[in-house]
C-alpha cells in the first residue's frame, strides 16, 4: 500500500526530514485577511445553524437534532482554528492568536492554555516510546502488553475498543476531563486559570441555553453537536499516528523530524471532509512544520509532489487501522490483538 513509505524511501531519498523543514519555512507566514475569512466562514455558519436549530426545535425535534449533528462538522473546523492559534500559525500577533483560541475554547469545551501546553508536549515527543503519556492515544508495545496481568490486558482492550475510544471516550474527554488541567496540576496558576475561566464561560453559556431553551435545547442541540465533533476529532487524531507502519523509537534512536515525517499520516480525504477538517489530514507536513497555517498546507503538497505521495492513508485504509492496538518493536509495526496472539504462539 502506498501509505507505508518509510524514512529511507522515496521522500527521504529526495531530501532528509531536516532539509524538508528548511524547505517548508517559506509557507509559515499567515495571511491575515485569509485567516479572518477562514474564521468567519467557520464561525458564522456554526452560530447560524445553532440559531436555526433553536428556532426549529419547538416544531421538529428530529430536524433540530439533524441540524445539530451537521453543525458538529463546523465545530471541528473551529477546533482546527483553535489548534492553529495554539501553534501561533493563524495570526502573526501572538496575543490575537491566544485570545482567539481562548474564545473558541469555550465553544470546543477545551481550555486553550491547558490544551496548548499538552499539545506542545505531543509535538515534542510524538513517536518516542520513552515519552508517552501526555497528549497522545495510549499505546502499549507488544512486550508491555504481554507482561501485564489478565486484568491489565482486559482494561487495555476495553480502552482500545472502538466503542470506547471513539464513542464514549471523546464525550468523557471534552465534557468531563477537560474541566480540570490534568497533567498540569502543579505547573502553576496559568493552567488552573485557563480551565476554570473556560468552565465559567461554559457554565454561563449552558445557563443561558437552559433559561431560554430548556433542557430540550441542551439535549437535542448542544450535546449532539459537541459529542459528534469530539468523536470525529478523536478519530482524526487517532489515524494521524496510528497506522500499520507508523514510526516509534526508543529515546536513543528517536529523532524529532524523522518521527514527524515517518510517524504522521497523510490522510487523503474527500474535498468536503478535507475542508471541514481544516486540512489536518496533511499531518506529516504539519508535524514537520507546525507554524504553517492549515490553509497553506495544500500549497505545500502542490509545490512538493513527493510529500503528497508520502504516508498516504485513504479513507478505507483508515478504517482498518481501528483494528491495530499494539506496537511490535521488533517488526516495527502496529498489530491487532489477533496478530499479536498469533505472533506469540509462533514464538
Amino acid at each position: 500500500m502506498n501509505m507505508h513509505n518509510r524514512p529511507n524511501d522515496s521522500v527521504a531519498a529526495a531530501q532528509s526530514a531536516r532539509a524538508w523543514v528548511q524547505a517548508l519555512a517559506k509557507y509559515r507566514e499567515p495571511v491575515v485577511g485569509r485567516s479572518i475569512f477562514e474564521l468567519l466562514v467557520s464561525l458564522l455558519p456554526f452560530l447560524g445553524i445553532w440559531t436555526l436549530a433553536w428556532i426549529i426545535l419547538p416544531h421538529s425535534g428530529w430536524l433540530a437534532f439533524a441540524l445539530a449533528l451537521f453543525n458538529g462538522a463546523f465545530l471541528v473546523r473551529l477546533f482546527i482554528i483553535q489548534h492553529d492559534c495554539g501553534h501561533g500559525s493563524f495570526f502573526r500577533n501572538r496575543q490575537v492568536s491566544d485570545w482567539t483560541g481562548r474564545l473558541l475554547g469555550v465553544l470546543t469545551l477545551t481550555p486553550y492554555d491547558v490544551w496548548r501546553r499538552t499539545h506542545s508536549v505531543h509535538h515534542a515527543s510524538a513517536g518516542n516510546l520513552d515519552r508517552r503519556g501526555m497528549g497522545d492515544v495510549h499505546t502499549l508495545t507488544l512486550a508491555e502488553y504481554q507482561a501485564k496481568s489478565w486484568l491489565g490486558r482486559l482494561l487495555y482492550r476495553v480502552y482500545r475498543n472502538p466503542i470506547v475510544l471513539f464513542g464514549l471516550g471523546p464525550g468523557y474527554l471534552f465534557l468531563l476531563q477537560n474541566r480540570l488541567p490534568f497533567g498540569l496540576f502543579r505547573d502553576g496558576w496559568k493552567y488552573w486559570t485557563s480551565a476554570m475561566g473556560t468552565n465559567l464561560a461554559i457554565a454561563v453559556g449552558l445557563g443561558l441555553i437552559l433559561w431560554f431553551g430548556g433542557w430540550q435545547a441542551l439535549v437535542v442541540i448542544f450535546l449532539p453537536t459537541s459529542i459528534l465533533a469530539a468523536s470525529f476529532g478523536v478519530w482524526l487524531f487517532y489515524v494521524q499516528h496510528q497506522f500499520e507502519d507508523t514510526n516509534w523509537q526508543r529515546e536513543p534512536d528517536w529523532d524529532l523530524h524523522d518521527a514527524a515525517l515517518a510517524g504522521s499520516s497523510h490522510y487523503v480525504l474527500p474535498p468536503v471532509l478535507r475542508w471541514f477538517s481544516g486540512n489536518i489530514g496533511i499531518h506529516h507536513v504539519h508535524h514537520l512544520y507546525s507554524r504553517i497555517p492549515f490553509y497553506r498546507l495544500t500549497d505545500v503538497l502542490r509545490d512538493h509532489p513527493e510529500l503528497a505521495q508520502a504516508q498516504r492513508l485513504t479513507l478505507w485504509e483508515s478504517l482498518k487501522s481501528a483494528r491495530l492496538h499494539l506496537w511490535d518493536e521488533g517488526q516495527q509495526q502496529l498489530l491487532s490483538f489477533r496478530q499479536a496472539r498469533l505472533r506469540s504462539r509462533a514464538c
